[in-house]
């Protein structure tokens, strides 16, 4: 059996007995249809099959090449692209059930255009990203359903109070996101309100299935909301160099989602990150050679730097998984 040891560092590990926890602790408190995982979180293949297992069998997907990716695995049953796209020409070769989100007349033609039978309409609930205003939500609708699609309803992102700590702000976010969402869906009609993420899981009764992906394998600013998760994803590394005041291990930009901030290192402050190091001020001493737990403070980002994730109990490496659905 491979040994940490054994690992070439920079390497993803996932804890075998947080994941575990994580997926049933969700699956517990969403079963079945009520959770649509989102496998942007972590690109694996075989790691939606574990949702899967547990009765989680519709995905959210971020990108073409996860809809594919899911589909040639065996796991299209319910494929939802909560992205727009402006070619979806791809969709057409894909065996599987494919659900597009829409927010205008020209990603509706797009649809129309790739073969695509469903759509949601995308709703604008406060996230100035994607998502048409919800005052035209029914035009567009209309037009979709007057194009050939059968509109199965609408969705809405409040990623504006995911990372939100104070509890109750977060709370009051997501209501009166849901409310314009709510709103939009009694003009849009259809049997999907989809929503929702690792941050709001417990915090919203208005969407029929919840999209969370973050929690499975979780990250430091997750982390800082209380909530029933453990951190399960780490990156391996090696220390490198020492200095009299600091520390530096093969874990750098290159390796780690940084937009949420600098990773943390047990019992070590984290000074700053470059290309290929982090430096760190340890409070034991380290030597060349030690390997060490880099915490991200992003997960998504960080699993798509890497190739491969490393199943973990202890010392033990018992499975290694190609993150298989990156790229685009």
């Amino acid at each position: 059996m491979t040994r940490l040891g054994e690992l070439q560092t920079p390497a993803l590990v996932v804890d075998s007995a947080a994941l575990e926890h994580n997926l049933r602790t969700m699956s517990a408190a969403l079963p079945g249809a009520r959770l649509r995982p989102h496998v942007k979180a972590h690109k694996c293949s075989a790691l939606a099959r574990r949702q899967a297992a547990l009765g989680h069998r519709g995905f959210t997907c971020a990108t073409l090449r996860e809809i594919e990716g899911l589909a040639a695995a065996g796991l299209g049953e319910d494929l939802l692209l909560a992205n727009e796209v402006l070619d979806a020409r791809r969709l057409a070769r894909v065996h599987a059930r494919v659900t597009v989100a829409v927010d205008s007349q020209e990603t509706i033609a797009a649809a129309v255009a790739g073969g695509v039978r469903e759509v949601l309409i995308d709703v604008n609930v406060g996230l100035p990203r994607c998502g048409c205003a919800p005052a035209d939500a029914a035009r567009l609708a209309d037009l979709a359903r007057r194009s050939g699609l059968e509109v199965r309803g609408v969705m809405g992102y409040e990623g504006h109070a995911m990372l939100v700590e104070d509890g109750g702000k977060r709370s009051a976010l997501v209501s009166d996101a849901m409310a314009l969402l709510r709103a939009a869906h009694a003009e849009v009609g259809g049997d999907v309100i989809s929503a929702g993420g690792t941050g709001s899981f417990d915090r919203n009764p208005v969407a029929t299935e919840i999209q969370a992906g973050s929690y499975a394998l979780m990250d430091t600013a997750y982390a800082k909301l209380g909530l029933p998760f453990r951190c399960a994803l780490s990156v391996l590394a090696t220390v490198i160099s020492v200095s009299a005041t600091y520390a530096v291990a093969d874990c750098g930009l290159k390796a780690l989602g940084m937009d949420h901030g600098n990773p943390a290192i047990d019992g070590a402050r984290v000074w700053f990150c470059s290309d290929e190091h982090v430096t760190f001020a340890p409070e034991a001493p380290v030597r060349p050679g030690d390997q060490i737990r880099v915490w991200p403070a992003h997960v998504d980002p960080t699993v798509a730097y890497h190739e491969r994730l490393h199943l973990v109990a202890g010392d033990a490496v018992l499975e290694s998984w190609p993150i298989d659905l990156r790229g685009w």
